[in-house]
């Protein structure tokens, strides 16, 4: 595994994993996969550029509203986007009206965050960060998003959209980094779009955890901050507020690389009714925050395995785990096992090797683009233009 230094955290270093094992370092060691950020963060300055937003662009407002639904044709009566077809944009609805067609299309229920902008795309799409004061979990933390262009097409302006939550490796704070335009995830979606082997999907990007010192496994953590409810509900709770989305699991799934890869994947096993699949890239299998100590019960709560083996014995949802590793990474053999023994009924798992990837985003979003973009596409609910 790859690492670049983080702040000391004045912890002793852990021992080397048992022969056999096949354990990286840490994960609350940081990743090489935010490199840009990285030298951002931790280069001469890096926190003093960091807090002048030196990676955010200007820091503008940025709006996510989408477009006005157009209004309805004679040909097709009844063909606005609020329950009287009136074809008006929405605002802030008390109670939010049912577009016509799929009632599984949620409205955005509001309030709506302030966005400020942080990166511009050459198609003219934006990354901002909004700042999020998670209600369920007492947690408040940054999170990042993106829209495609077909966002802002008004032929979708009735329809949802499904939403990818992007996790970071290491420890994911305080910056996601996947929000750096330099790994190319944004890109890769648009592609895959024009080429027809992704849908366009929103992607939602919170911070890992809630500081630099530990690692909290995505999990309510007794004595901890409820970082396994920030993930699972308030995140979630913020894009049903601001975007269009399904009211159901099949527009809902994870990507994350390292730890990210595990709290997906972990987070997908513990609400199958809630999230549907996880693209799971060079990740781990069982928890191991040293903030366990002294609670096993709850670990067990939080253990991929455990959660698996749950799940089988209660015979679904059906629930689609895509792992990712770098042909020169180690890891696999985590992978395997885990396809292994758990692999079966309603854990349905597929392993995808990228030629001469090594454990960084960029590699893990070439594998995206070489069939896992289009593998969960194939798994979740895409938009559905107007008709007519």
């Amino acid at each position: 595994m790859h690492e670049y230094p983080q702040q000391s955290s004045g912890r002793e270093p852990e021992p080397e994993p048992e022969p056999g094992q096949g354990r990286r370092k840490p994960r609350r060691a940081m990743w090489t996969g935010a490199g840009v950020v990285g030298a951002l963060l931790l280069g001469a300055g890096g926190f003093a550029a960091y807090e002048k937003d030196w990676f955010s662009a200007d820091g503008r407002a940025a709006d996510f509203a989408g477009p006005a639904p157009a209004a309805p044709s004679a040909s097709a009566p009844g063909g606005g986007s609020g329950a009287d077809g009136s074809g008006a944009r929405q605002a802030e609805p008390s109670a939010a009206p049912t577009p016509s067609g799929d009632p599984d299309v949620q409205l955005p229920a509001g309030p709506r965050s302030d966005f400020r902008q942080t990166a511009k795309l050459d198609d003219g799409t934006v990354i901002a960060k909004a700042r999020v004061a998670g209600a369920k979990s007492g947690f408040e933390g940054d999170v990042w998003v993106w829209t495609p262009k077909e966002y802002e097409d008004p032929k979708y302006a009735k329809s949802a959209f499904p939403v990818l939550i992007a996790l970071p490796g290491g420890n994911g704070f305080p910056a996601n980094y996947w929000a750096d335009r330099s790994l190319g995830l944004q890109k890769a979606v648009s592609e895959g779009v024009q080429a027809g082997t992704s849908l366009p999907f929103i992607l939602v990007m919170p911070v890992l955890n809630p500081d630099n010192k530990y690692y909290y496994d995505g999990a309510d953590i007794p004595g901890q901050p409820k970082m396994g409810t920030w993930m699972a509900e308030d995140v979630p709770d913020f894009a049903r507020a601001n975007f269009r989305t399904y009211r159901s699991r099949d527009g809902w799934a994870f990507m994350g690389s390292s730890s990210g890869a595990f709290v997906g994947m972990k987070t997908l096993l513990q609400h199958p009714d809630k999230f549907k699949a996880v693209i799971a890239s060079g990740g781990e299998i069982t928890p191991d925050s040293p903030l366990w100590k002294g609670h096993q019960a709850e670990m067990d709560a939080n253990n991929p395995e455990k959660l698996a083996e749950k799940l089988i014995a209660s015979g679904g949802p059906d629930v689609y785990i895509n792992f990712q590793v770098g042909t020169k990474e180690s890891g696999k053999d985590r992978m395997v096992k885990f396809v292994q023994q758990y692999g079966k009924g309603p854990v349905k798992t597929t392993i995808r090797d990228i030629q001469n990837g090594e454990h960084n985003g960029w590699h893990y979003v070439r594998g995206m683009k070489e069939g896992s973009l289009e593998w969960v596409s194939k798994v979740l609910k895409g938009p559905r233009p107007a008709a007519g």
